[in-house]
């Protein structure tokens, strides 16, 4: 089963490039973000036809997640509830979708960016992080294979990043952006990627300015996090960078997982 992260930088622009990359890679579930669509404008009919189900959380211009998968999505839940469990009625942001396929519970992540920080922007993110550890943490007490995700928009480590001094005093390399991730793996989460390839350079971002593609000046921020049922599962990792290198890419490319289910 091979499960795969793809923000898409806008599903009306990007659209021939992502129905290109499902027939070519096809994977079993593509968890996507920054859709920039609201439901209704969603191009659903273009996935049906070639035989995928989708389901979406979006949001006008802005942000919207979704899951396209082969096998029937169960058990869907739309927005990321608040530290106690609660419906956060107060974000009004589409990020965060999970529901279950074969078993395996999936997530769908986009988290806030943070800059400029300090300010609320930053104030969010992290707010929103906690939001997510908490989530994290119960599903890791629901002892179902979990997969959480998307463009995490925190770059782990510096040697996830191509000039670490370029970035000190941005949001994604901030300490308290990359605890929240930490916080995750210490409560049992495995980074999928890190697990098969656990050095060196793996970039799945490269910006569309100063010819960072062309240079591989590249940042590592699109991640799966596996619960430790899912982990036991893990065949492969990797990022595709065929699709940034096509022609009006997203830029951001995706990575996915392969679980033995």
């Amino acid at each position: 089963m091979k499960i795969a992260t793809f923000n898409i930088n806008g599903i009306k622009a990007r659209l021939p490039r992502l129905l290109e990359w499902l027939d070519e890679f096809a994977p079993d579930v593509a968890c996507l973000q920054e859709i920039k669509s609201i439901d209704e404008n969603f191009p659903r009919l273009e996935f049906e036809e070639r035989g995928w189900n989708v389901e979406t959380h979006g949001q006008k211009a802005f942000n919207g997640v979704a899951i396209l998968s082969k096998e029937p999505i169960k058990d869907i839940m739309r927005r990321l509830p608040s530290v106690d469990g609660g419906d956060a009625d107060e974000d009004e942001q589409a990020r965060y979708m999970e529901a279950t396929v074969r078993g395996v519970r999936i997530a769908t992540i986009y988290l806030p960016n943070g800059n400029p920080r300090p300010g609320p922007k930053f104030d969010y993110k992290l707010a929103w992080m906690e939001r997510l550890c908490a989530q994290a943490q119960r599903l890791r007490e629901s002892e179902m294979p979990v997969v959480l995700a998307g463009d995490y928009n925190v770059i782990p480590e510096d040697v996830d990043c191509y000039n670490p001094a370029a970035w000190v005093e941005d949001a994604l390399t901030q300490p308290e952006s990359r605890g929240y991730l930490r916080t995750m793996i210490n409560l049992g989460y495995t980074d999928g990627l890190r697990q098969i390839q656990p050095h060196g350079p793996a970039y799945s971002y490269w910006d569309f300015q100063r010819g960072a593609w062309q240079k591989d000046n590249g940042i590592r921020i699109d991640h799966l996090l596996l619960s430790p049922q899912a982990a036991d599962r893990l065949v492969d990792a990797q990022v595709d960078r065929i699709p940034r290198g096509k022609e009006k890419p997203s830029d951001h490319t995706p990575v996915w997982v392969e679980l033995d289910v």
